[in-house]
């Protein structure tokens, strides 16, 4: 079935970007992961819902993904069609009574944008609030779908409105309260829709004042965060009580490594890949890393990657 959908998206879709048997860990910030049957580049939201269409009718619900950057996936090949926003790269300002006035100021991004840009272009058009954003290595859609956060920012406290599909439904709108946010988690979390662009209602401030405030969180992040290694941020979620990041270390698990797999050294939330770390090398440090937390403290850890093909 998957290689019919495959043969129709060629036919129908001939200017579309589509690899065959393409290695998921080109595509994913762990550098992890073994080959997808198809990969697919829609280059408009668009082309986006016509291609979900697509594979609905062939009974294939895809898998989405943006910069990667939340996700741990087995090395065995994966039977699965990956949509990749990576190319609806859309960013504006909006003009609207509801939004703008005198105090705020909003943009709209497709799924696809880099937080990273997105954080630039809202300080160069002097809107503040997505400052914290700036470093988290995702995009607009992924970060929305798990409420990405830092440095006491999420965003819930920036999201307006979402556009996103679902085959029998159709394009809808969610406000900021319909999109269920909570610790890492929307609507989208648990859902097969796909979200297609979002808008964010920013505070209205001063360039220079927003990009020392990036600056500064820039370097803290570096000064904190194995930024020199390939992994999939944050690990766990933070539990009820206390810090994984705590609870590891106090744990005696900051260092402990197996295979090509690491917790970092320097900040024990992250689990890192040195080098050549496998899916099983991972799995198997999350695991000890649960098991011991968990005699310890009594606290049971609970990953925060996206783990696929276990």
């Amino acid at each position: 079935m998957a290689d019919d959908a495959i043969k129709a998206i060629q036919g129908e879709f001939p200017g579309m970007e589509l690899l065959l048997n393409e290695p998921l860990k080109n595509h994913t910030t762990f550098k992890i992961g073994g080959t997808v049957s198809a990969m697919i580049f829609p280059e408009s939201t668009t082309h986006a819902i016509e291609l979900y269409d697509l594979l609905y009718e062939y009974g294939i619900t895809p898998l989405i993904i943006g910069n990667g950057s939340n996700i741990l996936a087995s090395d065995n090949k994966l039977d699965l069609i990956v949509i990749n926003t990576s190319k609806l790269k859309n960013i504006s300002l909006i003009d609207s009574d509801e939004l703008i006035s005198k105090d705020f100021g909003a943009v709209k991004a497709d799924a696809g944008v880099l937080l990273s840009e997105l954080a630039v272009f809202a300080c160069e058009n002097n809107l503040t609030g997505l400052e914290f954003a700036h470093g988290i290595p995702g995009t607009a859609g992924g970060a929305v779908v798990m409420n990405a956060g830092a440095y006491g920012g999420e965003m819930k406290d920036v999201v307006f409105e979402t556009t996103a599909y679902a085959p029998k439904v159709g394009s809808f709108k969610l406000t900021a309260a319909d999109n269920d946010f909570s610790y890492r988690h929307s609507r989208f979390s648990n859902s097969d829709d796909i979200l297609l662009s979002v808008v964010f209602k920013l505070e209205k401030s001063n360039m220079n004042d927003i990009r020392s405030k990036m600056d500064d969180l820039s370097i803290r992040r570096r000064e904190s965060q194995p930024l020199e290694f390939a992994s999939g941020g944050s690990t766990f979620k933070r539990p009820k009580e206390g810090y994984s990041a705590a609870l590891i270390e106090q744990a005696g698990l900051k260092g402990y490594k197996i295979g090509g797999a690491q917790v970092s050294e320097k900040h024990s939330g992250f689990i890192v890949n040195t080098g050549n770390a496998t899916f099983s090398d991972v799995i198997a440090i999350i695991e000890h890393i649960k098991e011991t937390v968990f005699k310890q403290t009594g606290i049971q850890l609970e990953p925060e990657v996206k783990i696929i093909g276990e």
